[in-house]
């Protein structure tokens, strides 16, 4: 066996919990998601998902899909500088700028790429990236390529943050990257005093909206929005596999940043672009948002209800101010075996380890649609609390 084989044959945390029968990961779907899937030829509800807006199997989207197949194909096969750009990439872009209030976007393959491709490029070796210590893996990736001085601050904390921000050269670029909803936690980033700390070192802010687009301010804007610091805010990153039902992604800002983005960005300019049919289901998924506020009105509804019921029974579930729900387990094994305990009692939810999340913080993930009733999340309440007690996590 060569090096290479034999480094990873010594890897064999995945093979442990499969023996034990708690292995959670890559289970398959048989059914479209909804909030209720098949998995092993038996019906769960899907608390697992980050289709907030309940979108992915609306007829309206798989049309739109479907038309942009049949107008332009399957793919573009190339990337968008040379032959890869569509008009309805153009429109989308259009679009999702006037929609986060900002003068440009660039749509990406993918969310991931984005913040990979966009985060090395927008500073120097002489400057500064400075993040939130629970950011996504996307935006980690991101900066590890950038040359910068890479600083981090405590989770949430803005005299940790107003702390590195004093370690900076003043006349240096200055790039706070946080996400404005924290996936596992559920909890929001202080953006409102994250802005006052911009002014008063003259940084400048990126946020990651992944998951607070279609689920906060108006017309599901996002959490820029929902503070009222859009006008603050440098650039604003978006996906469309949450609320926008699809693949993909998008930055938005300033015209000449985004220019420099657009020429400059590895992985915009070297990736292949969007497929036809997912742009058109982000673009109509972003139809559907703003015209039916009445959808994210009903996710607020069941959100609040199931932080309501989920507390009164006993679960700790921290800051969370979203439709992501941890409920903490705090042990690696447990947290398997608590998603198995459920799966067989029919509910689908995350667990939630390393490097997810820090050891002591390890939790399962419930997150919520718009098409949740109450009634199921009754359920998954009763359900979730007879496996906790199961394994002596809540009493």
């Amino acid at each position: 066996m060569g090096l290479l084989q034999d480094k990873f044959a010594k890897y064999d945390v995945p093979q442990q919990f499969m023996a034990k029968g708690v292995y959670p990961y890559f289970r398959t779907i048989e059914s479209h998601q909804d909030t209720e899937v098949m998995m092993d030829d038996k019906k769960v509800l899907m608390f697992g998902s980050n289709a907030y807006t309940g979108l992915t199997y609306d007829k309206r989207i798989i049309d739109a899909a479907k038309a942009a197949t049949d107008k332009y194909g399957t793919g573009c096969a190339g990337s968008r500088l040379l032959n890869g750009t569509l008009d309805i990439h153009v429109e989308l872009e259009k679009e999702l700028s006037e929609f986060v209030g900002k003068d440009d976007a660039l749509c990406f393959s993918t969310g991931f790429t984005v913040n990979e491709g966009v985060i090395p490029q927008l500073t120097g070796r002489n400057d500064y990236i400075i993040c939130d210590d629970r950011v996504h893996a996307s935006i980690v990736d991101g900066r590890r390529l950038s040359f910068s001085t890479q600083l981090k601050y405590k989770h949430n904390d803005m005299e940790d943050l107003e702390k590195e921000l004093q370690k900076c050269e003043p006349d240096a670029v200055k790039l706070i990257v946080v996400d404005s909803v924290f996936s596992m936690e559920g909890d929001l980033a202080n953006l409102p005093e994250i802005v006052r700390l911009k002014k008063k070192y003259n940084a400048s802010i990126m946020v990651d909206e992944a998951h607070g687009l279609g689920v906060f301010g108006k017309e599901g804007r996002g959490v820029c929005d929902y503070f009222g610091v859009t006008d603050d805010i440098d650039l604003i990153m978006g996906t469309f596999s949450k609320s926008l039902a699809s693949i993909g992604g998008f930055i938005a800002g300033d015209k000449e940043v985004i220019n420099w983005l657009r020429h400059n960005a590895r992985s915009y300019i070297f990736q292949a672009s969007n497929t036809p049919a997912a742009t058109a289901a982000a673009r109509e998924a972003l139809h559907i948002i703003r015209t039916e506020p009445e959808r994210q009105e009903r996710l607020w509804e069941i959100t609040n209800y199931a932080l309501k019921k989920f507390r009164d029974a006993g679960f700790e579930i921290g800051d969370t101010e979203s439709p992501i729900i941890p409920l903490y387990v705090r042990d690696a094994e447990l947290t398997f075996t608590v998603t198995k305990l459920a799966f067989d009692e029919g509910i689908f939810i995350n667990p939630v380890i390393p490097p997810a999340c820090a050891p002591q913080d390890t939790l399962v993930r419930v997150a919520l649609m718009a098409t949740h009733t109450k009634e199921q999340v009754d359920y998954a309440v009763e359900k979730l609390t007879k496996c906790f007690k199961a394994l002596d996590i809540i009493k």
